[in-house]
């Protein structure tokens, strides 16, 4: 568990639970989902110790699923959002809700850069002054962000004891429990856009390998999953999307500050609600034309097997019709006829083999300009 008391002009970070939030400021308390369902008597009477109000039953039980998708809701109190962000290696072991026993992980087959498409929820309960995430064990994107906020918090109080202006030491803090949680889940949408790069790289080298004429594809099955783990990442992304419209759209039912400081920052908290929303319909976008090119490449590579199939058939077809008449002459003097022209003449032979070839002659040459026995480009 970590502990984050952050402030205008600094943060700090703690190992014990404090009894008050600080003034000015707001503290993000971030454990993981083992210790949040151990200690949640705990977690419970520290928020109503701070916020005035505890975590409803049902939320818990969000908070404790590790198959829920993303999705959002909201009480009079407090808000929750659960992302699903990308799980490192084989994540934690997949549990249903509380008293369910815990899911074997699926083991994905084909590239590692598939592996990478398994997922894990992060949830968010958004206090006005507390921020409370639960998130999977190593959860890397909210470590990056927790070093990113420290830095960020040093470089503030750096330029606040110089005087000069704190956006200039480094980057701005998050002025509220709900910026943070959006400058977190963009963190965690950042992580699916470095995605794409690899999923294109490999869908790319598998359309050059089906679209090779010289090559015989036969890594159908990584393909097949590489398909399904497009068609889940669609998924996925589909309901973040949906999430994140929900709190935006709750978002904008908030009242509007009358101060002009706060009213400003109500509308940072917009333009970065549209901010991830943006990046989010960016992956879906990208994800779906990745869907578009591989159906493509497969429907081109089957064309282009049944177009070299019909022309192997056709030159088949044309040496066989070129043989046929010299099969018919070759049978009708095969016949046991007493008297037959050519049989009994001394240059009958010769003859009917000049007779053969001329005919086979004809016929490949016209064969020739109809283009049935043209080469075909690769």
């Amino acid at each position: 568990m970590r502990i984050f008391s952050i402030s205008p002009s600094a943060v700090t970070e703690s190992d014990t639970l404090p009894a008050r939030p600080p003034a000015p400021g707001y503290l993000w308390i971030a454990c993981d989902r083992a210790e949040f369902e151990a200690r949640q008597p705990q977690f419970q009477a520290v928020l109503q110790a701070l916020t005035g109000t505890t975590l409803v039953d049902l939320h818990i039980s969000d908070l404790q699923n590790q198959l829920l998708p993303s999705r959002f809701d909201c009480t009079s109190r407090y808000d929750l959002l659960v992302f699903r962000r990308l799980a490192s290696g084989q994540g934690e072991a997949a549990r249903g809700p509380v008293g369910e026993p815990a899911l074997v992980p699926v083991r994905r087959g084909g590239p590692p850069v598939l592996r990478r498409i398994d997922t894990s929820p992060v949830g968010f309960a958004v206090f006005d002054q507390v921020l409370l995430t639960v998130h999977p064990a190593e959860c890397a994107a909210l470590e990056t962000y927790a070093a990113r906020l420290l830095a960020s918090g040093s470089a503030t109080a750096d330029a606040n004891a110089r005087s000069v202006d704190p956006r200039l030491g480094g980057s701005r803090l998050p002025a509220s429990p709900p910026d943070l949680m959006l400058r977190i889940v963009n963190q965690i949408v950042d992580g699916y856009l470095a995605l794409r790069r690899d999923l294109s790289r490999q869908l790319d080298h598998w359309q050059a390998e089906l679209l090779d004429p010289r090559t015989r594809f036969s890594n159908w099955s990584a393909l097949l999953e590489a398909r399904m783990a497009l068609n889940q990442l669609e998924d996925i992304c589909e309901d973040q999307r949906t999430a994140v419209l929900d709190w935006t759209e709750a978002l904008k039912g908030w009242p509007v500050p009358d101060d002009a400081a706060a009213r400003h920052e109500y509308e940072l908290l917009l333009v970065r609600s549209r901010d991830v929303l943006e990046h989010i319909e960016r992956v879906v976008r990208h994800v779906t034309r990745l869907e578009h090119n591989a159906e493509t490449a497969v429907q081109m590579h089957f064309s282009a097997q049944g177009n070299r199939t019909n022309n192997i058939m056709r030159t088949l077809t044309a040496i066989t019709a070129i043989f046929l008449p010299l099969n018919l002459i070759t049978g009708f003097f095969g016949m046991n006829f007493e008297t037959f022209p050519f049989i009994h003449t001394a240059h009958g032979l010769w003859w009917t083999i000049g007779a053969m070839v001329l005919i086979a002659l004809t016929m490949g040459l016209l064969f020739w300009r109809k283009r049935y026995l043209a080469r075909t480009g690769r």
